[in-house]
């Protein structure tokens, strides 16, 4: 049935109101052209919808499975421009997050929290993932936002936010290096066995790449593909780590790990990224989750550097 919407606004109106004249005086029109619009009606169903009775017109059958198709059509548009409007006023929503590991306690312990009590109506799915596994997810539209670290080129990635966030050697403060005042040199970090990501990561990339480059190979003595598991390793004193500060920085914090520069110009130039797709329309509470993550995570200002500096005192 394709009859237009503001023809069946003259049918409910002439039902409503009892009369076609009185249903024009409502809608300020003259009353032949509401019998026009009637109809058209009449015309498209095939069927007769209004009969005279001493009260004026009423539905016949026909009428009033139409009548009764105009009132369920009528509070579905309520309810549409009610949700729409709730929508808008970002009290209702869905947001996806694809994000490295080393993100996530950054993540929640403050932006997400305060997002999220800011916008009650707004459901976050967030689901940690590898730089290929997140770059993936934002370009399949799995995830509207993707957080990695260590840039890859992509043709259909926006980097909506970059943060230099140098790679930085681990260990607990018993460690035989954690009173090294100077950046700590890869000949110097060759020589001690190191917990790492297992290859495939992009942490561990950069690992390799930098090692590589300096002609020197590292002593692996553990590989996994868990965070919790390479502090749980550096904590206890079996070996030391390579992360950017932030995904370490409770402990940093609260001093169960300390963080020592490394003299790596290739670590140092290493960067975490908000990622989006080129061309997707982000809703509106997406933006303002972009410009909250960019506000308040450590990954993405210059607070980090300033703890890292701070626990060499």
């Amino acid at each position: 049935m394709d009859i237009p919407h503001q023809r069946l606004v003259y049918f409910q109106v002439t039902i409503e109101a009892g009369s076609v004249r009185q249903a024009a005086a409502r809608l300020d029109i003259a009353p032949s052209a509401v019998s026009r619009q009637l109809t058209l009606i009449e015309a498209a169903l095939g069927a007769p919808l209004l009969e005279r009775s001493r009260n004026g017109v009423v539905p016949t059958a026909v009428g009033e499975m139409l009548l009764e198709y105009c009132r369920k059509r009528s509070a579905l548009d309520d309810t549409f421009s009610e949700e729409l409007d709730a929508y808008q006023r970002l009290e209702t929503g869905h947001l996806s997050l694809t994000v490295g590991e080393g993100f996530v306690g950054d993540l929640i312990d403050t932006p997400l929290r305060n997002f999220t009590e800011c916008y009650r109506g707004v459901r976050l799915d967030v689901d940690t993932g590898s730089t290929s596994e997140i770059i993936d997810a934002v370009v399949e539209d799995e995830a509207h936002i993707g957080l990695m670290y260590h840039e890859r080129v992509h043709p259909r990635l926006r980097f909506w936010h970059s943060s230099r966030q140098p790679l930085v050697a681990l260990m607990s403060p018993t460690h035989c290096l954690a009173n090294e005042q100077n950046a700590l040199s890869l000949p110097i970090l060759s020589e001690h066995p190191l917990a790492l990501w297992r290859t495939g990561h992009g942490v561990r990339q950069l690992v390799d790449d930098g090692f590589r480059e300096a002609g020197l190979r590292h002593q692996v003595s553990m590989q996994t593909n868990s965070l919790s598991v390479l502090k749980h390793a550096v904590r206890s004193e079996l070996t030391l780590t390579l992360l950017p500060a932030f995904a370490a920085a409770r402990e940093l914090e609260d001093g169960l790990l300390v963080a020592r520069n490394v003299d790596c110009e290739r670590f140092r130039q290493a960067q975490a990224h908000i990622i989006t797709r080129v061309g997707r329309r982000m809703p509106r509470a997406g933006l303002q989750l972009l410009r909250h993550l960019e506000r308040w995570m450590r990954a993405f200002n210059s607070r980090t550097e300033a703890g890292i500096n701070a626990s060499r005192s």
